[in-house]
């Protein structure tokens, strides 16, 4: 198991491609565009692929629909990639989809932060450790979005939980996380700044060695490059694409993230390769918002050229 969770360690200080999850016309899933999407993303070089994340609308999809969009993820990704699932929600169905994923032959899942109004600083790491303990045999990732979560707690985690071998942080201080992930063992996880591009040369700087990345899906090359920027110490070239994908992203982060989704499926409609379509409680992009995504697509290309 220690070589096993060493080599998990490892593969995850990387892109996480948080993938989109395709409708059909009459509101379906549609698996089929789902593999295409996978299948470009592993072909452009992702080594690993989160499926049911948010960028995935996880809290819009059925229990059948989130295990689907898995088998079908799983199955274009062969062994080209490695998938790190999204469970969550109660323990009981975070274990049973876990357990799925394991089934499936993942070796990873990342669990979303805890739906509940109330949560305790125990309550957090029990809810973990609960999820964790029950699948032993997969790396565990939490998904950190509050600033209430201290290092001290995802340390306690890691002491009882050995598998859980990363930690997606998505808290917008990267001074909070440099902290966080000191006081919780630098050296002990793999740290991923949760919040994509925009603030991932900030959080590389100070100790995360991976990032999640929904814009990815739509412009693989872009982030690509900024990985391998920040790995070669480049931090100049990954400011390059940056400010390449600033506006993009300044899109998706627009009034608490409202059209985080809806952006990149219109991307990815620009593009060709599936509908725009959300549910709700996310929209369908306003034609100005879809004139913008299209002139930032065509400067990429341009830039391309």
């Amino acid at each position: 198991m220690h070589s096993q969770t060493d080599h998990l360690t490892e593969r995850l200080a990387d892109v996480a491609a948080v993938t989109v999850t395709p409708f059909d016309a009459d509101g379906s899933v549609d698996l089929g565009t789902n593999a295409k999407l996978v299948r470009r993303l592993v072909d452009a070089g992702v080594n690993v692929i989160t499926p049911n994340g948010n960028t995935g609308e996880f809290y819009a999809l059925t229990p059948h629909e989130r295990r689907q969009v898995l088998e079908s993820t799983v199955a274009a990704a062969g062994d080209e990639a490695s998938v790190l699932a999204g469970v969550g929600l109660d323990v009981a169905s975070a274990v049973e989809a876990a357990r799925h994923a394991r089934d499936l032959g993942v070796p990873m899942v990342m669990v979303h932060q805890p739906v509940h109004p109330y949560v305790s600083a125990d309550g957090w790491v029990d809810y973990h450790r609960q999820i964790a303990g029950a699948v032993p045999e997969l790396g565990v990732v939490p998904y950190i979005r509050s600033p209430h979560i201290t290092g001290a707690q995802v340390g306690r985690l890691g002491e009882a939980c050995p598998n859980v071998i990363g930690v997606k942080y998505a808290v917008p201080d990267p001074v909070r996380f440099a902290s966080v992930a000191r006081d919780a063992g630098l050296g002990r996880f793999t740290w991923l700044c949760g919040l994509a591009e925009p603030y991932t040369p900030a959080y590389w700087a100070v100790g995360a060695r991976g990032f999640t990345s929904g814009l990815v899906t739509a412009a693989p090359e872009l982030t690509l490059r900024m990985r391998d920027a920040l790995r070669a110490g480049d931090f100049a070239a990954a400011m390059e694409v940056w400010e390449l994908i600033r506006r993009f992203e300044e899109l998706r982060g627009a009034d608490a993230s409202a059209d985080n989704v809806s952006v990149v499926k219109e991307a990815l409609a620009q593009l060709g390769l599936c509908r725009r379509d959300v549910r709700p409680p996310s929209r369908a992009l306003p034609a100005g918002i879809r004139e913008e995504v299209a002139s930032i697509l065509a400067a990429w290309q341009e830039g391309e050229a």
